[in-house]
């Protein structure tokens, strides 16, 4: 069996090193780079699986590497960063970021986040779409479009059910606010949208959640947007 490669564009030599036997550990090929434009140039030639980007390079910015990378790739890519505020993971997500970790972070969370970001590439690249999602008491028929919790169909609003369409689209993963007004309410969506979606946010919870207040399904990434925890 081909083992999946990981490149890992990443200047500190400590973070690499706690990286590469990790993910050698979990059955990962695994390629370095300390440099932005070395990464895109080793995204190139070695055509890897997945992505790790630090966004403080030495030669560049990461987030200029993520949107070049872009221009022609659809492999996902995991920031790795320091930056930990709101305004930095919004602007990698929206520049084409999957999902971003910010350091330190622990090695399961990390390889749960890389099994997310590989399970969603593999269906996006076989074109299908999977007729049931699961997640605790939720469960949603896609090709009949019924919900249910704990076998007991729920009715949900058509702007709520797009809103969770979305979100098993990209379950497990986060989704900005952004990225959800465009696809849901259209790529003009206003101010207005943004506090109606919290609105919405709040009656889908209502829905399938058992505690509402404490959400264990649709999880709140705070400033950037919405996790849907995939089973």
């Amino acid at each position: 069996m081909v083992k999946q490669s990981v490149l890992i564009i990443e200047d500190e030599l400590s973070i690499r090193r706690f990286l590469k036997p990790s993910l050698e550990s979990h059955d990962f090929k695994i390629i370095e780079a300390e440099k932005g434009v070395e990464g895109m140039a080793l995204a190139s030639s070695h055509q890897p699986d997945l992505i790790l980007l630090d966004l403080g390079l030495p030669d560049m910015d990461g987030l200029e590497v993520l949107k070049r990378l872009r221009e022609w790739t659809t492999v996902p890519i995991i920031i790795l960063t320091a930056r930990g505020k709101e305004k930095d993971k919004i602007l990698g997500l929206d520049a084409g970021a999957d999902d971003y970790l910010t350091k330190p972070f622990d090695v399961g969370e990390l390889m749960a986040r890389i099994r997310v970001a590989l399970r969603h590439a593999q269906r996006l690249k076989q074109g299908r779409e999977e007729p049931v999602f699961e997640s605790g008491d939720l469960k949603v028929d896609l090709s009949k479009r019924v919900v249910a919790v704990k076998e007991k169909e729920v009715h949900l609003t058509p702007n709520e059910y797009e809103l969770l369409a979305l979100l098993i689209r990209y379950a497990g993963k986060v989704v900005s606010q952004k990225q959800i007004l465009k696809e849901v309410w259209g790529p003009g969506a206003s101010e207005e949208q943004s506090q109606l979606l919290r609105t919405y946010v709040h009656q889908l919870r209502e829905k399938i959640e058992e505690d509402s207040a404490r959400p264990r399904i649709l999880i709140t990434e705070p400033g950037v947007g919405y996790r849907l925890k995939e089973e």
